[in-house]
């Protein structure tokens, strides 16, 4: 399904967008109003330029001071694999525009993620997973790393991951172990129009409940992630 398709569905009323490079801008209407339409799209290498350009866009957004809600499109094959990428993307520009997404959050702009096609490792971290919702397509693609590269970067045995991953979602790749993790709050298998503007509606009705992560607490519940939880209680109370 590309994305002009899932973008008609989901928003079916006064939608209108531009895509530059790999990066999607626009807006549409919904139950909860207008909303801005922001993310990347073609399973995009998010490198420092384009998160420098979302960046920017969040934070005109917030100085506007009108709350608008916000939907983060997904669609990233992680960070751009580069020297400088490496250098400056990861550990600066992708800091600054995760910033950017909780200061987003904390102003009081109702924001949710749809994950459209991949969603991997920083490119994902630093926008998609740092909404106050996430929600995605069935056939979406969501990883950290794939269980080769896991295993030359931990350098466990793949057949010993693969044997893991059948029984822990922390091992994983794939939507259904992000959302038993708690990392995705829905898996969509069919599109509605009104889907997203009853999210927006419903976080609005108590966005101070969306400053606090919950979702180790849901992965516990979802046996996604079962030792997360307590260890952090027990700092916590220590």
């Amino acid at each position: 399904m590309n994305t002009e398709s899932v973008l008609q569905q989901l928003f079916p009323h006064q939608l209108n967008y531009q895509i530059e490079g790999y990066v999607i801008k626009g807006d549409a209407q919904t139950a909860a109003g207008t909303v801005r339409i922001l993310g990347t799209v073609n399973a995009a290498p998010i490198d420092q330029d384009i998160a420098i350009q979302l960046s920017s866009e969040i934070l005109k957004l917030v100085q506007q001071g009108e709350q608008t809600p916000v939907v983060f499109i997904v669609d990233t094959q992680g960070q751009a694999l580069s020297r400088a990428d490496e250098l400056l993307c990861l550990n600066r520009t992708f800091a600054h525009l995760a910033s950017c997404v909780d200061l987003l959050r904390r102003s009081g702009h109702a924001n949710l993620a749809i994950i459209f096609g991949q969603a991997v490792s920083g490119g994902f971290l630093s926008y998609g997973l740092m909404a106050n919702e996430v929600y995605a397509l069935d056939d979406s693609q969501v990883k950290v790393m794939d269980l080769n590269a896991m295993a030359r970067v931990t350098k466990i045995p793949v057949d010993k991951l693969k044997d893991l991953s059948q029984s822990s979602a922390i091992f994983a790749p794939g939507v259904e172990n992000f959302y038993k993790m708690g990392a995705i709050d829905a898996v969509w298998e069919n599109l509605d129009q009104d889907w997203v503007g009853q999210a927006l509606l419903h976080q609005q009705q108590d966005l101070q409940r969306y400053l606090t992560d919950q979702r180790r607490v849901v992965g516990q519940q979802r046996q996604g992630r079962m030792l997360c939880n307590a260890i952090v209680e027990k700092i916590a109370l220590s």
